[in-house]
C-alpha cells in the first residue's frame, strides 16, 4: 500500500521558516522523482519544486526560487522542503507527490497546512 505522509506545516510569521517532510512507503522510493505542490483557497494546485531520484536535478517555481529548497534522503524514504523567507502568499496546503516520471504525479499525500500570518 502506497503512503505519502506530510508533516511540518504550521503557523509562522512573515519572514519565518518551516521544514516540511514527506515520508514514503509502499513503493521503490529511490527510483521515483518526488515533488511538492501547493493549493491556496480558491486557487488551482501548483507545482512548487521537484527532485529527481538521485537528488542531482531539481526544479522550482519562479515564485519560490531562492527561498525554498527541496532535498531527499533515500535511506529514510523521505523528501523535504525547506521554506525560508515566508510570505503571506505562501499560505496554502502543501502536498507531496511521487512519480516514476520526472514531471509526473502517480501518488499524492494528504497535505499539510502552511499559514503565514502576523
Amino acid at each position: 500500500q502506497v503512503q505519502l505522509v506530510e508533516s511540518g506545516g504550521g503557523l509562522v510569521q512573515p519572514g519565518g521558516s518551516l521544514r516540511l517532510s514527506c515520508a514514503a512507503s509502499g513503493f521503490s522510493f529511490g527510483t521515483y522523482a518526488m515533488s511538492w505542490y501547493r493549493q491556496a483557497p480558491g486557487k488551482e494546485r501548483e507545482s512548487v519544486a521537484r527532485i529527481d531520484p538521485t537528488g542531482g536535478r531539481t526544479n522550482y517555481a519562479d515564485s519560490v526560487k531562492g527561498r525554498f529548497s527541496i532535498s531527499r534522503d533515500n535511506a529514510k524514504s523521505t523528501v523535504y522542503l525547506q521554506l525560508n523567507s515566508l510570505k503571506p502568499e505562501d499560505t496554502a496546503v502543501h502536498y507531496c507527490s511521487g512519480s516514476i516520471r520526472y514531471f509526473g504525479n502517480d501518488y499524492w499525500g494528504q497535505g499539510t497546512q502552511v499559514t503565514v500570518s502576523s
